[in-house]
């Protein structure tokens, strides 16, 4: 089931120094991508290791507006706890963030704009730090990839990421040429949505707007 809290942001919790659970190793790093950055290859600099999710040196700026996506495909089956994130600060800051997991390839913006995602929050504001925030476990006790959609910076022209990370554990290794997509859509209703996304992302190649 999606978790689509609106109005109010979900249990926050600030980060401890452990580095249980993290799921840097098993991000397929190489491969992540995003869309509509300043500049594209920066999606790759905000997936960092643990020690440095505070570092500030590197970081992805949206382009032409406020909004951009990151994909984030994974080496093997995990199931996410929560979802870390370093934000831009003052005019920067991103207040929402959407997540969609399990598409082969990313969704572009009108997609994003008209699929229920599997996550739906607002960020916090003001925090200087990297910030938990725990997902549904259910609705992510499979995943193989996730887009996620942030953007409504608090100046409206643009929002930066410096950190995104992920907590959770290896469900087991994904099996190659499988060519069956499991995804595990937020209701019935939106199964043929679901569907015809994946037509749409296995028939052209997305592209940043």
């Amino acid at each position: 089931m999606a978790d689509t809290d609106q109005g109010s942001n979900l249990i926050i919790e600030e980060q401890s120094d452990s580095n249980q659970s993290n799921l840097f190793t098993y991000i397929d790093r190489d491969n992540v991508h995003g869309l509509n950055l300043d500049v594209p290859e920066r999606a790759k600099d905000i997936i960092k290791p643990w020690v440095d999710r505070e570092d500030t040196t590197l970081f992805a700026d949206s382009g032409v507006d406020d909004q951009m996506i990151i994909h984030v495909p994974f080496s093997e089956t995990v199931r996410i706890r929560s979802v870390v994130l370093k934000l831009g600060r003052g005019e920067y800051t991103p207040r929402h963030l959407k997540i969609y997991a399990n598409y082969p390839n990313i969704v572009d913006f009108a997609d994003a704009e008209n699929t229920t995602p599997h996550f739906n929050i607002s960020l916090l504001e003001g925090e200087t730090g990297a910030v938990e925030y725990p997902v549904r476990v259910a609705a992510f006790r499979s995943v193989h990839s996730l887009s996620l959609y942030v953007g409504d910076s608090v100046g409206g022209d643009q929002s930066r990421i410096y950190f995104i990370g992920f907590k959770g554990d290896c469900q087991s290794p994904r099996k190659e040429g499988t060519k069956k997509i499991e995804v595990p859509a937020p209701n019935a209703a939106d199964a043929s949505l679901v569907d015809r996304v994946l037509q749409k992302a296995r028939g052209q190649q997305t592209t940043a707007r």
